[in-house]
């Protein structure tokens, strides 16, 4: 293909600005955008919710009513178009499976919603003036799309040139149903995989095992999926497909997260004037009324609340670093109650030195990766991760485990004091945690040492423009797959 620019048809259940859950909202409304600038021309494609409301976004129908082969009859949907997100998106709009509902996911019906979606993107691309190259498809929420393109859209002439890539954001969401639900697809002839439960499918492994190129978000998460339990039972399959396996590792939206123009910062502040961040500190001590020092380390954290981010180990990491050390904790969170239950019991310890906001909370959390000195997250796995990369851009420092994307974009102190970006723990224990955070505490006792600790992270480049680059790179391997058979 050369340099020739390709067309993109990007599938998400989750994009950013229309609707967000987690990480996946983020590369859905970044990606697009950074491939565009490379000459490229993608296309959003992604369910209508009832939280995306038509005066927030002009939004024009595309041709006639679409009619989606799904169940025993056909449903009716609706393409509608915007370029209000910086980028070409196209939305599905139904009254039946996502415009009534204000959520994202978390309903019974789920997999038949899903499949209703992956049923009407096939179905709007005759309508479209635009037939792409590549069908990019993400996490098991799409993965019906390259299935059926490897089953049955290879055998018509319409479709066979289409190419296909399917990137694993999370094997922790696999998109598990029974077999009717391939009734329910009209796709009765997708083959049973051994890494399926009987009687079940297993989307996220039909994903993997149709699409022309997989690729997940971060090289050492390739890694881990194919070697450790971090595949999640699909470790057969993965290691089947190894061949056809990449990592690339996510980028940052720095129009989003950049510290220079932060409206929800007390401070501004970039690389010319990182002194400035103490302002921050001080108004994020305020917030959490915890006492205003610029000499006490103060540890950040935001996330989720549950085991894949390694918060079971929290409360014994933060009991005794607490205990043991002049040290403030400001965290942002929310999840399962027993973690909950956990952080508020040592808020009430040590009211004068933790907050614990245990809710979601966006313009708090820039606040927090703005003002703390030290940004902790703990995951036991962690595809890609986007904490660790911002916290380094608003100039805090990390302390993360090794795992996927945190082993691939912090440079640990223990290993390269000179070119070191945080601290790295590589055994999963409280222990290993703690001792990763006390040394943290005591290099950052040494202002020179910590401040270019500061600096090296604040330079570094987790833009998407080089990720974008690995990606077109790769749909274009994608095609060449595809056209081999």
């Amino acid at each position: 293909m050369g340099d020739q620019g390709l067309k993109v048809l990007f599938l998400s259940a989750e994009a950013v600005p229309f609707a967000k859950v987690g990480g996946l909202a983020d590369v859905a409304g970044a990606l697009p955008k950074a491939l565009r600038e490379l000459g490229h021309d993608v296309r959003l494609m992604m369910p209508r919710y009832g939280s995306i409301r038509s005066q927030q976004f002009h939004f024009q129908k595309v041709n006639k009513p679409l009619s989606v082969p799904i169940g025993p009859d056909n449903e009716t949907a609706h393409l509608v178009y915007t370029e209000e997100a910086g980028f070409p998106a196209y939305l599905i709009w139904d009254e039946k499976f996502f415009s009534p509902r204000e959520r994202i996911y978390g309903f019974d019906d789920d997999p038949q919603r899903f499949a209703f979606f992956s049923r009407a993107v096939i179905a709007a691309l005759p309508v479209l003036d635009w037939v792409p190259d590549v069908i990019h498809a993400n996490d098991w929420h799409t993965a019906a799309v390259p299935t059926w393109l490897a089953y049955e859209g290879r055998f018509l002439p319409e479709y066979r040139h289409i190419a296909s890539l399917f990137t694993v954001h999370n094997l922790a969401y696999q998109g598990i149903a029974g077999r009717l639900i391939l009734t329910f697809a009209r796709m009765e002839y997708v083959r049973h995989l051994e890494v399926e439960p009987p009687g079940q499918v297993n989307w996220m492994a039909q994903g993997i095992a149709s699409a022309d190129v997989i690729n997940t978000v971060s090289p050492q998460y390739a890694e881990d999926i194919v070697e450790t339990g971090a595949g999640t039972g699909l470790e057969p399959l993965l290691r089947e497909r190894k061949e056809r396996l990449v990592g690339l590792l996510n980028g940052v939206d720095y129009d989003l997260w950049n510290p220079q123009t932060d409206e929800h910062i007390r401070q501004k502040f970039d690389l010319s004037n990182p002194k400035m961040r103490a302002v921050n500190k001080a108004a994020l001590q305020q917030e959490a009324r915890l006492p205003v020092r610029s000499d006490v380390p103060l540890v950040g954290l935001v996330g989720r609340l549950d085991y894949v981010k390694g918060s079971d180990i929290l409360y014994p990491v933060l009991e005794a670093l607490l205990t043991h050390n002049d040290v403030q904790v400001v965290l942002l969170g929310a999840g399962q109650t027993e973690y909950q239950g956990g952080l508020e019991a040592l808020q009430e310890r040590f009211p004068d030195r933790m907050r614990a906001f245990l809710k979601h909370d966006d313009p708090l959390a820039r606040r927090i990766y703005a003002g703390s000195d030290v940004f902790l997250m703990p995951s036991r796995f962690e595809p890609c991760g986007t904490g660790q990369m911002i916290a380094m851009r608003y100039g805090a420092v990390p302390v993360v485990h090794k795992t996927g994307g945190l082993a691939n974009t912090v440079v640990d102190y223990h290993r390269r004091a000179d070119k070191a970006t945080g601290f790295v723990f590589e055994t999963f224990t409280p222990e290993a945690c703690l001792d990763a955070l006390t040394h943290a505490l005591r290099v950052f006792r040494d202002p020179e040492t910590w401040a270019a600790l500061q600096m090296r992270g604040m330079k570094a480049d987790f833009s998407w423009k080089a990720s974008a680059r690995q990606y077109a790179d790769l749909y274009r391997r994608a095609i060449e797959v595809s056209q081999q058979g």
